[in-house]
């Protein structure tokens, strides 16, 4: 697939991407950042793959700011 050779989310499941948000950021932040109810009121990963599955644009504003904590992880190195 030489398509995907750029896209630095090819491969990673959405569970791993909202697990290491969460793990990194915690729900507080994650809710603030980006106004989803899933990540403010009473929150799961479980919760919040349902509805980022169902909701294209919440799910893409979720990849961005995973790609923007890779950015700022890799440039603390």
């Amino acid at each position: 697939m030489e398509t995907q050779k750029n896209n630095p989310l090819h491969g990673i499941k959405l569970e791993q991407i909202v697990t290491d948000l969460q793990a990194h950021y915690g729900w507080e932040y994650m809710g603030y950042q980006i106004k989803i109810r899933c990540f403010t009121d009473n929150p799961s990963v479980k919760s919040s793959l349902r509805f980022l599955r169902r909701t294209p644009w919440a799910r893409t504003k979720v990849e961005e700011m995973y790609l923007k904590m890779l950015q700022n992880n890799a440039s603390k190195k």
